[in-house]
């Protein structure tokens, strides 16, 4: 049994694997005009300034493709340690806040040191800690539950997103700026940027990684797990402070991505299992195939807001389906219906943008109503209203 059950992890990391790589190479190859592989081949080899393709994929398509599996990668690792240290399946960076605290310092930072070199990126780090603590704080007066600590990173994601609009309305060079910013996307990535994120993604990941068999541990009940000696104290705030890394290093040049780290991890964990050093890897290659995949769709006809902000929880139906399977709730049972509406909203949108049936009313009508429907169901098993 335990040999059959490795075979099957490894077959799961293996097609991950295959589909992270077929996503970042139809990153690289397709888009307004796509370029065959022998093209990109021999651009790289090349590496010629004045040649087309090397400009387009050196400064378009390669940092675009390096950032969806940069962002990709944090925010699932990152969902998975906070749905870990907080033992509550709905938490992810973007329902407790930590997203918008990360967003909401990250663009004071560009606001009032726009020169000095990292700030934004150890801005959005700080912000999400802050806000990673003080949602954990305001739950834990209220009686720690699963309602009340998503509730109170709703409150708290709520103020940083007008203080976000705040910022944008005081200078307005910061909306010119970041366009996609509240949506989140991967549009004006630069290699810089990737480089200013990198060293606290890179620690996040490690931090997670060494936390695995910990987490492991945490799982098993708060009580059970001192009395197994597991420092519960220490090990939840690590998975806080490795969350924080990961998450202020994404939105710092991703913006305000939406459930990504929400349902990869459950994703994962219902393939790869529940093993943390199985799941972390896991979910975050399933996070950076979902996140390629959807900026491909989008790139050409959303563009300057690339990536959907609800692209993670619309890759399959059949994935929503099992996650709500899974966790065996009406609200995960909403949360996945949601997701099922975007991936409609989504078809329509691919008829309305290279279809004849542009023009058609009644597909403009269906594509707002599956879209809103979507947020509203969403909206409904986020404030656990069943």
């Amino acid at each position: 049994m335990e040999t059959l059950r490795t075979h099957k992890t490894g077959a799961v990391l293996a097609a991950l694997a295959l589909a992270v790589l077929g996503a970042a190479a139809a990153g690289l190859c397709l888009g307004s005009q796509p370029y065959t592989p022998a093209q990109l081949w021999r651009a790289l080899c090349a590496r010629d300034a004045a040649d087309t393709v090397w400009r387009v994929v050196a400064y378009a398509r390669l940092p675009r493709v390096l950032a969806g599996l940069f962002a990709g990668a944090a925010l699932a690792a990152a969902g998975v340690l906070l749905q870990a240290v907080l033992n509550n399946a709905m938490a992810s960076p973007n329902v407790i806040g930590v997203n918008a605290g990360a967003g909401f310092f990250a663009l004071l930072a560009m606001a009032l040191a726009p020169a000095v070199p990292g700030a934004a990126q150890f801005a959005a780090f700080l912000g999400a800690l802050g806000c990673a603590v003080l949602v954990y704080l305001l739950a834990w007066r209220a009686g720690l539950s699963r309602t009340t600590l998503v509730l109170a990173g709703l409150a708290v994601s709520g103020m940083l997103t007008a203080g976000i609009n705040t910022l944008k309305l005081l200078w307005p060079e910061l909306a010119a700026a970041s366009p996609g910013f509240l949506t989140g996307g991967l549009s004006g990535v630069t290699l810089r940027m990737l480089a200013g994120a990198a060293p606290y993604g890179a620690a996040g990941l490690a931090l997670a990684l060494v936390l695995a068999v910990d987490l492991d541990v945490l799982c098993l009940g708060e009580e059970s797990a001192a009395s197994l000696g597991l420092a519960v104290g220490r090990t939840r705030f690590l998975g806080i402070l490795a969350a924080a890394l990961l998450a202020g290093a994404a939105v710092s040049f991703a913006g305000l991505l939406s459930f990504v780290g929400l349902l990869a991890p459950h994703i994962a964990r219902k393939w790869a299992g529940g093993a943390h050093r199985v799941l972390l890897p896991a979910a975050a290659a399933g996070s950076m195939a979902a996140l390629l995949h959807r900026d491909v769709v989008h790139m050409g006809r959303l563009a300057p807001f690339g990536v959907c902000y609800c692209f993670a929880v619309s890759t399959l139906l059949a994935q929503s389906l099992s996650v709500a399977l899974a966790l065996g709730t009406p609200a995960a049972f909403l949360l996945c219906a949601g997701a099922a509406l975007f991936w409609t909203s989504d078809f329509i949108l691919l008829f309305l943008y290279f279809g004849r049936q542009g023009r058609s009313a009644r597909l403009h009508i269906a594509n707002l109503v599956t879209y809103y429907g979507g947020i509203l169901l969403l909206a409904l098993s986020l404030c656990g209203l069943f």
